[in-house]
């Protein structure tokens, strides 16, 4: 599986659950020592949005980290304002992104990645979808949240396959600019699910909480590059 796809998943989980041990997170994730080894420098040490705690749990302290010896307050689901509802959840991530960082000066990188998620929210603006979270170079995307419509599954795989086609068109002019091509994986799931505030303090989100968006991110990771892969609850 793609690092960036896995990277995804253990996101959501760590963001929804706020602590994972290592031996459930390899067994949830089918994860081998030496991609968990990555996952915990790139997430503690890189990106610093988790902490380790006596080299058994991995601990989510989101953007703003606290010191390593340090566990953030555990994150609350506000009941009151939490709602359950039928949702599609997109994923959807750029393929070899590792490569590209490499190829780029990290300026041009960032015009890359920004052209990039420019022509997604351009598009997934198209059929109201909702982004929920910018994951590095990939996209959650809600349809059937804030805004419900009785034909969300279609509008969120109308919006993929409207991304794979304007990416085609932003290569072109990449390609011209800064000689690159960009590809993408897309995975889409519909299922129940309870969205509402995750967080503590000041650093809140709304998040849809439950096995859809762990779903989309994996039938997103086994996606090829430029395809779009949908559940058979989606279809």
């Amino acid at each position: 599986m793609d690092y960036e796809a896995v990277l995804i998943q253990v996101l959501t989980l760590l963001q929804q659950e706020q602590r994972l041990s290592y031996r459930v997170l390899k067994r949830r994730l089918h994860l081998d020592d030496d991609l968990l080894e990555d996952l915990k420098e790139d997430l503690i040490y890189a990106k610093k949005l988790a902490v380790d705690e006596d080299g058994r749990v991995l601990v989510w302290v989101g953007e703003a980290a606290a010191l390593p010896q340090t566990a953030p307050p555990p994150a609350v689901l506000s009941t009151s304002a939490a709602e359950r509802r039928q949702l599609t959840v997109l994923f959807c991530d750029l393929v070899g992104s590792t490569a590209l960082s490499a190829q780029l000066d990290p300026e041009d990188l960032r015009e890359v990645v920004r052209a990039y998620q420019d022509t997604c929210t351009k598009v997934i603006a198209r059929f109201d979808g909702h982004i929920a979270q910018y994951l590095g170079d990939g996209l959650l995307v809600y349809c059937g949240y804030p805004h419900a419509h009785e034909d969300d599954a279609q509008r969120a795989v109308w919006a993929g396959l409207g991304i794979l086609d304007a990416l085609g068109q932003l290569n072109t002019r990449l390609e011209q600019k800064r000689g690159v091509h960009l590809a993408a994986r897309l995975g889409i799931h519909t299922g129940l699910v309870v969205v509402g505030d995750v967080g503590g303090g000041a650093r809140q989100e709304q998040l849809a909480l439950g096995e859809t968006p762990n779903l989309a991110a994996r039938l997103q990771g086994i996606a090829a590059p430029n395809t779009l892969v949908i559940s058979a609850a989606t279809f």
